[in-house]
């Protein structure tokens, strides 16, 4: 059984419209679509890690927030609070410059899905944006303007 495309299915005049269109926008690079994704998906869990801080202290309202809202199961507030301030801090640094990005994306990705599941599960839409571009540095990695892929260069040229 064939199914049809959207082109199949244009009337033949707006058909060579529709298939340049799709032609131009599939020569957009890999590469800068993932640098996008690192770069915007970093913003988000730094802007939020940068909430959860005062100084180089975890402020009172993370600690209230972890202790009275967010009711992580099996995991201690002031631990929870600690750790999700370092990881919104060090993880989008990481993505920003390219290094372990498929490992930041993925530990991103986990909070994303522990917040969703435990803490606002209402917000599938924000968690599934954040998590399309997580899994899509996961999976492509973080493109030739990284520090990921300038290693890679280097170690393939010493082999």
């Amino acid at each position: 059984m064939k199914t049809d495309t959207m082109s199949e299915l244009a009337p033949p005049a707006s058909r060579g419209l529709y298939d340049r269109a799709r032609a131009l926008l599939g020569r957009i690079p890999n590469d800068f679509i993932a640098l996008v994704a690192r770069l915007s998906i970093a913003g988000v869990f730094w802007q939020s890690g940068q909430t959860k801080v005062n100084g180089w202290m975890l402020s009172d309202n993370a600690l209230y927030l972890f202790e009275n809202e967010y009711r992580l199961p099996l995991v201690d507030p002031w631990l929870a609070a600690h750790l999700a301030a370092l990881a919104e801090h060090i993880f989008p640094i990481l993505l920003v410059i390219g290094l372990a990005s498929r490992l930041s994306a993925l530990a991103l990705l986990g909070m994303t899905l522990v917040i969703q599941i435990f803490v606002y599960p209402g917000a599938w839409p924000t968690h599934g944006t954040w998590a399309a571009c997580l899994l899509f540095i996961a999976a492509r990695g973080p493109g030739l303007l990284s520090l990921d892929a300038m290693i890679a260069r280097w170690w393939r040229h010493q082999a």
